[in-house]
C-alpha cells in the first residue's frame, strides 16, 4: 500500500506487571516467539497493550506455522511423487499463507524494519502540499 503509514504510538493503558503467560496451546515455536517478542512490545516500546494480545496471539501462531512447515520440508522435501509425477509439497502452501499472515501482522505491530522506519503522521501536523479535508489547501 502507498502513502505514509500511521505512527504506532504508545499503548494507553499501563504495561501489566510481568509478561503474560503464552496460552497452553501455543506450539512450543509460538509460545518462543510470544516470551521473544511480547516483553518487547508491552513494556519497552509500549506499542501492545493486553487489548491487542488475540491479535499478537495470531502473529506467533503465523511464526509457528511457519517454522514447522519449514522442517517438515527439511525432512521430506518440497516435491513428492504423485501418480502423475512429481508434485509440490502441501506444506509449500502452508508456509507460504503463514508467512505473509505473519508478515502482515508483524507490519501492523512495527516489528519490521521498513514498519518501524517509515514516518507517521504526527498529530496536529499538517502538510501545507496537501488538501484540507474541510476544505480549500491550507498554504
Amino acid at each position: 500500500m502507498r502513502g505514509i503509514k500511521a505512527e504506532i504510538p504508545p499503548a494507553d493503558e499501563p504495561p501489566p506487571d510481568g509478561v503474560p503467560t503464552p496460552p497452553d496451546w501455543l506450539s512450543d515455536d509460538a509460545r518462543a516467539e510470544w516470551l521473544r517478542v511480547l516483553p518487547m512490545l508491552l513494556n519497552e516500546r509500549r506499542t501492545l497493550s493486553l487489548s491487542d494480545l488475540p491479535i499478537f496471539t495470531n502473529y506467533c501462531v503465523a511464526v509457528g506455522q511457519v517454522a514447522e512447515a519449514n522442517r517438515i520440508l527439511k525432512e521430506e522435501g518440497m516435491t513428492f511423487k504423485g501418480p502423475s509425477g512429481p508434485k509440490k509439497h502441501p506444506a509449500l502452501a502452508i508456509l507460504s499463507d503463514a508467512m505473509t499472515q505473519a508478515r502482515q501482522m508483524a507490519t501492523e505491530m512495527g516489528l519490521t524494519p521498513a514498519s518501524r522506519g517509515r514516518p507517521g503522521i504526527k498529530e496536529g501536523a499538517n502538510d501545507p502540499a496537501q488538501p484540507n479535508l474541510f476544505g480549500g489547501t491550507e498554504l
